[in-house]
């Protein structure tokens, strides 16, 4: 099978289009051709291997797994004996950051992992983006107990997490602002957002309005300049550890001290929320958003688009089963 393959950390031309082995399931797996995939923040910081607290998962000089991808969507192709909740021919999408692998033609995942079948009336490319952004955006606002009339803010709200944040803020009951620059205020508008702040007019912790959470989905700010803007019992969360990992160290701090709280939780894998997500698509109260679309053999160049820092979205990856 084809292959986006890398056996060093560095920059995207360390990629290389490459003919591997097809894996073969296990008895608890079932073995997905892939019709598509994602590039992503995480993809690029492995890829890289920083920050370089990633390479303990990751391996210390090499990569240990040398295919990365951690979204996709296809179809089944194969099953484990012990398989029953899924055949073959079923379309699923799914999740794997743990031994990523779906930038190929064909990848294993255990029927108990983060798999399932896709949303109904959706195309591989449009199922593919559903899990990697929101399951991020979904573990925060659990974490921030974002409940009905809450006030949330999201900075950086039409990236990947931002977008999903949105969204499914709005799915439990908060009140969002959005915050985002000129050429993406309608889209934040389209997904629901109450309010619109363009942060190249006005700064957005000059918002006049307390927030009982505030993201940071694109990690630009800091707990000390956003705090203004949090009510008493408020909850800051970034998706960056920020300088010299302060947001860590300020949610184990702000835990005993001080009235106002910063979070930096684990995300937990969990089947049960890819199958959450695809019960929101069909009810129509989250879908991903997507920027760009590029074949396998163009993977340099979206992963260099990714690491520019603009993308909108989601940018997905098709793959051709016609390639020899």
């Amino acid at each position: 099978m084809k292959a986006a393959f890398y056996t060093r950390y560095g920059p995207p031309e360390v990629l290389s289009i490459t003919n591997v082995p097809t894996p073969s399931p296990k008895t608890d797996d079932v073995l997905v051709r892939i019709y598509a995939t994602t590039v992503n923040r995480t993809d690029c910081g492995f890829l890289r291997g920083v920050p370089r607290i990633v390479r303990l998962f990751s391996g210390l000089r090499v990569p240990r797994h040398t295919i990365l991808g951690n979204e996709f969507a296809g179809q089944v192709e194969a099953i484990g004996e012990r398989v029953r909740s899924f055949q073959v021919g079923d379309r699923v999408f799914g999740y794997d950051d743990g031994r990523f692998g779906s930038h190929a033609q064909y990848r294993t995942i255990s029927e108990s992992g983060m798999v399932t079948t896709m949303p109904a009336g959706l195309t591989y490319e449009e199922a593919a983006p559903i899990a990697e952004g929101a399951h991020y955006a979904l573990g925060v606002l659990r974490a921030a107990g974002v409940a009905p009339g809450h006030k949330v803010m999201v900075y950086g709200a039409t990236g990947a997490i931002g977008s999903a944040a949105l969204q499914l803020a709005k799915h439990l009951g908060a009140h969002v602002t959005a915050v985002g620059d000129t050429a993406r205020l309608e889209l934040m508008t389209s997904l629901g957002a109450d309010r619109v702040i363009d942060y190249t007019r006005e700064h957005f912790t000059r918002a006049g309005q307390d927030y009982d959470f505030v993201l940071d989905a694109v990690g630009k700010s800091t707990f000390r300049a956003c705090r203004k803007l949090l009510t008493p019992g408020g909850v800051y969360c970034s998706s960056d550890p920020g300088f010299w990992w302060q947001n860590p160290v300020l949610a184990l701090w702000t835990a005993r001290f001080g009235a106002r709280k910063v979070i930096f939780p684990l995300p937990k894998n969990r089947k049960e929320d890819v199958v959450y997500l695809k019960d929101l698509v069909e009810l129509g109260a989250f879908r991903p958003v997507i920027d760009r679309h590029y074949p396998l053999e163009q993977i340099v160049e979206a992963f260099q688009y990714v690491e520019t820092g603009q993308k909108t979205g989601n940018v997905v990856i098709t793959l051709d089963h016609r390639m020899a």
